[in-house]
C-alpha cells in the first residue's frame, strides 16, 4: 500500500507544476489538426478558381508529410470527420456534385476492418481484375482499430487506440480465421512474442487506486489477485463493512438463491442488474458500491446498475462460485456471452493492437502500400499512404471522404448500377459502381439511404454506439511502477478508470522497451458513461458529455491522475510525460442486446437482423450488424454482406441472360 502525504499530492499543484505549458508533441497535433480539418475549413476552390488562382484537387495523402500514425492530441473521430454527416443528419443536401470519371464493381462505404475484409471477400470471388473503390471519412484506414506511433531517439514505441487484440480466436468463424491466416497470422506465434513473465495475466489488474475525492484519501494497493483478498481490502480506505463484505463476496461459495431451480436462477439473473444482485441477494452494504461500480466499464460501457446478473455469472464475476449454473444460457442470453470467451490467454495483440490487421488487409488488397509479407514485418512497416487512391490500382482506399447518399439507380425493383455520393475537401463528388456495402455505422444509414423502409430504418436507428476513450501517453520512463510494484491500475472512481503499461510485446523489429529506464507507453482508458434509465440513455449522455470535452480537460487530468498515483515512485508529470495521443471515440462499441432493457426478440426479429437486410444492390455490414463489438463479428458481417452482393449479380446476369 502506498499512501500520498495528506491525500494532496498533486491538489496543490498548479497546471504549470503539473507541466501544462510543457509543448510535449503538440506541434504534431496542430499538424494533424490541419490535415483532419481539411476537408471542412479547405478554402472555397470553385472561388479561388474564379479569381484566376488554379487549384489542384484536395489530396493531402499526397504529401510527403502525410502520416496520421505518428499525430498527437485529440485523435480518433474528429470534429471535421463529422461535420458532413451531422450536417446530412440536419437535413443538408448536395444536389451538384462532380461526377467521378471512374466506374468501379463495387463501392464500399467505410474503411474499417469490416470494410476492408469486405473488399478482399469480395475479390477472392469476383477475381483480382474487380475494381473496387473504399471510402473512409477519418484520415486514416482502419476505422476503431487505431495505431498510435511515436518516435523517440533510440526507438519506435507502438500504442493501441482502438481495437486491441483477436480475442477468443478459437470461436472465430471459419471464413474469419481462413482471412487473418491467408494473411499471414499465426496467433500461436503470440506465445513467444507476449512476454508472460512480465506480465503474466494481462487481463487483470493487479491493483487499486482509490482517489480522495471518492474514497477520502489517495491509496494505491498493490497485490490485487496475488494478496488474500481480506489482506487486500484491509489496506483500502473503506468502511469496516465495506471491506467484510467485499472479502465474503470474493471468497465465499453461498447458493444466494437456494430456492430456486437453475433454469428459474437464469430467468432471474438475466433481468436483475448485477448491482441489485449484490445488495438484495447477496447482501452486500452500499459501501462497498464505489468500488465495484465501473468494473464492467470496459466491457460494457456502462456500470454494474446497467448490466444483467447472468452476463457477469458467465464471466467469472465474483459472487456466483456456490451456484449451479451450468448448461445453455438463460432467455434473452444468446452466443455473444459465450463467445466472449474460450479460455485462451488473453496475449493474441500486435503492439498497435488490430491495426495491424488493417494494415496486413490493405497490403493485401494494394501491395504497394507497404513492404513487407509476414505478420511480424508489417508492425514496422511504414505504409505509402500516397498509394492507397492511386488511378492504377484496382482497389483504391480514399480517405477524408464523408458519404452522404448512396442510391440504386434505375427501376426501383431491377437497379443497373448505384451511385454514392461523398464530400471530401469541401466538395461534394458522386461515383457509379455495380454494387455497394455500407460498412459504416448502422445509424447513419437512414440519412444515406432515405429510401429504404420504416421498419428498416427504425431497426437501423436502434442500436446505440457506446462511447469511449482510449489515450496513450508516452512516458520518460516506467521506474515509478517498478518501485511501487504495479504494472495494471484499476482506478474506480478516477476520470480515467484503468492505467497501465502497455502489453509487453516484442515481434520482428519491433522490441518492447523491457528496461524500466526506457521511454515507455502508458494506455488509460475512459468510458463516458452518464447517467440515464437504460443504457441506451447512458450512452447517449455519455456521448454528449464526451462531445463537450476538450483536449485541455483530458491533457489536465492525465496529468493529476498519474501525479496522485505515481508521484510516490518518483514520477513527475510536467517532467516525465513526452507525448499525449486521445483516441475519442464519440461511436465506439457496437450495441449489444441487454436483458434487462431490451425484448427477448426471435433471431428474425432482433434489430440487427432487420436492419441489414440488402436492399437492391446494397448491402450492410459492420459489428453493428451482427450486435457484437468484436473483430470477428466485423469480418463475419464483411462475409455475409459479399454473399449478399455477388448473388444478386449473379441473379441480374442471369436474368439478362434469359
Amino acid at each position: 500500500m502506498v499512501k500520498s502525504d495528506g491525500g494532496d499530492v498533486a491538489d496543490g499543484k498548479s497546471d504549470y507544476e503539473l507541466g501544462m505549458n510543457r509543448r510535449i508533441t503538440r506541434r504534431d497535433f496542430l499538424n494533424g489538426l490541419s490535415v483532419a480539418v481539411g476537408a471542412a475549413f479547405s478554402p472555397d476552390l470553385k472561388w479561388l478558381e474564379s479569381l484566376g488562382i488554379p487549384q489542384s484537387p484536395f489530396a493531402p495523402e499526397k504529401s510527403p508529410d502525410y502520416y496520421p500514425p505518428t499525430l498527437t492530441g485529440m485523435r480518433g473521430t474528429s470534429d471535421a470527420a463529422m461535420e458532413a454527416g451531422h450536417a446530412l443528419r440536419d437535413g443538408k443536401v448536395w444536389p451538384n456534385a462532380t461526377p467521378d470519371k471512374e466506374r468501379y464493381d463495387l463501392i464500399v462505404v467505410g474503411g474499417g476492418i469490416s470494410g476492408l475484409s469486405a473488399a478482399y471477400f469480395y475479390r477472392k470471388i469476383a477475381g483480382p481484375s474487380a475494381r473496387v473503390l473504399i471510402l473512409e471519412n477519418l484520415d486514416d484506414f482502419g476505422g476503431h482499430a487505431k495505431r498510435n506511433e511515436y518516435q523517440t531517439p533510440d526507438r519506435l514505441l507502438l500504442g493501441y487506440g482502438g481495437t486491441q487484440s483477436i480475442d477468443s480466436p478459437n470461436r472465430w468463424s471459419k471464413h474469419a480465421r481462413d482471412l487473418i491466416q491467408e494473411l499471414g497470422i499465426d496467433v500461436q506465434r503470440f506465445e513467444k512474442y507476449f512476454d508472460r513473465a512480465v506480465d503474466p495475466n494481462p487481463s487483470e489488474s493487479d491493483s487499486v487506486f482509490f482517489d480522495k475525492e471518492t474514497f477520502g484519501e489517495d491509496v494505491l494497493v498493490a497485490g490485487r489477485g496475488k494478496l488474500p483478498w481480506s489482506e487486500f481490502f484491509g489496506k483500502a480506505p473503506l468502511s469496516d463493512q465495506a471491506k467484510e463484505d467485499l472479502t465474503r463476496l470474493y471468497t465465499a461459495k453461498v447458493d444466494y438463491l437456494p430456492h430456486l431451480s437453475t433454469s428459474q436462477k437464469k430467468v432471474l439473473l438475466a433481468k436483475t442488474s448485477y448491482k441489485d444482485y449484490l445488495l438484495k441477494y447477496v447482501k452486500l452494504h452500499a459501501d462497498a458500491l464505489p468500488y465495484l461500480q465501473k468494473q464492467t466499464y470496459g466491457l460494457y460501457g456502462v456500470g454494474i446498475d446497467a448490466v444483467p446478473a447472468a452476463d457477469l455469472a458467465g464471466l467469472s464475476y465474483p459472487g456466483f462460485d456456490g451456484m449451479d449454473l451450468s448448461g445453455p444460457p438463460g432467455p434473452g442470453l444468446g452466443a455473444e456471452i459465450t463467445q466472449r470467451d474460450d479460455g485462451a490467454p488473453y496475449i493474441y495483440h500486435f503492439p498497435d493492437g488490430n491495426a495491424s490487421i488493417a494494415r496486413l488487409l490493405v497490403r493485401a488488397l494494394i501491395p504497394g502500400s507497404a513492404s513487407g509479407t509476414t505478420m511480424e514485418d508489417i508492425v514496422t512497416a511504414k505504409m505509402n499512404y500516397a498509394a492507397l487512391d492511386d488511378p492504377k490500382s484496382r482497389v483504391r482506399v480514399r480517405l477524408n471522404s464523408t458519404v452522404v447518399k448512396a442510391a440504386n439507380m434505375g427501376e426501383p425493383d431491377n437497379p443497373k448500377e448505384v451511385e454514392v455520393t461523398y464530400v471530401r475537401g469541401g466538395r461534394a463528388h458522386s461515383v457509379r459502381g455495380n454494387v455497394c456495402i455500407l460498412a459504416c455505422w448502422n445509424m447513419v444509414i437512414p440519412y444515406i439511404c432515405p429510401d429504404v423502409s420504416r421498419k428498416q430504418k427504425d431497426a437501423l436507428a436502434y442500436g446505440v454506439k457506446v462511447p469511449l476513450v482510449y489515450t496513450n501517453v508516452q512516458i520518460r520512463n516506467s521506474s515509478a511502477f517498478k518501485k511501487l510494484g504495479v504494472r495494471r491500475i484499476k482506478c474506480p472512481g478516477s476520470f480515467f478508470s484503468t492505467v497501465e503499461m502497455d502489453y509487453p510485446v516484442s515481434m520482428g523489429d519491433y522490441k518492447y522497451p523491457s528496461s524500466p529506464d526506457a521511454p515507455c507507453i502508458l494506455h488509460l482508458e475512459k468510458i463516458p458513461c452518464g447517467s440515464g434509465a437504460t443504457a441506451r440513455d447512458q450512452q447517449i449522455a455519455g456521448r454528449m458529455e464526451l462531445y463537450h470535452t476538450q483536449f485541455a480537460t483530458f491533457e489536465r487530468n492525465i496529468r493529476s491522475q498519474l501525479e496522485h498515483i505515481l508521484s510516490p515512485g518518483g514520477f513527475d508529470a510536467a517532467r516525465d510525460i513526452q507525448a499525449i495521443t486521445v483516441n475519442r471515440w464519440p461511436h465506439g462499441y457496437a450495441y449489444e442486446y441487454n436483458s434487462l432493457f431490451d425484448p427477448n426478440w426471435p433471431e428474425n426479429e432482433r434489430p440487427c437482423v432487420v436492419g441489414r437486410q440488402p436492399f437492391g444492390r446494397i448491402s450492410i455490414a459492420n459489428s453493428d450488424a451482427g450486435a457484437f463489438s468484436y473483430t470477428s463479428a466485423a469480418i463475419d458481417q464483411a462475409y455475409r454482406a459479399v454473399k449478399e452482393v455477388t448473388r444478386f449479380s449473379q441473379k441480374q446476369t442471369s436474368k439478362a441472360a434469359d
